[in-house]
């Protein structure tokens, strides 16, 4: 539909955006993973991840974005955030 190409535009334009914000996110937890491990810090912090995941539902609460999604979405990003500092440091393969 030519009446919504403008509009699928931004979007794929904004998903490309949030690609780019994902791939430098995962190469900071790349960083972090190593300094965890030179340090022997565990991978899971669990005040971190609910510090995370809380101060993101807020902020999205703000914006007009429901909480508990956000909430369920920083649960992913989270979850897999720590799945790769946990491969990087050796603790599963």
């Amino acid at each position: 539909m030519e009446l919504l190409s403008p509009y699928r535009r931004r979007i794929d334009d904004l998903d490309d955006q949030i690609m780019e914000l994902f791939s430098q996110r995962f190469a900071i937890i790349r960083e972090v993973a190593e300094l965890k491990n030179k340090h022997n810090i565990p991978a899971v912090l669990q005040d971190r991840v609910d510090e995370v995941r809380e101060r993101n539902a807020a902020t999205g609460a703000e914006k007009g974005i429901d909480p508990d999604f956000v909430r369920k979405l920083y649960t992913l990003i989270i979850d897999e955030s720590c799945d790769l500092e946990d491969r990087l440091m050796g603790h599963k393969k």
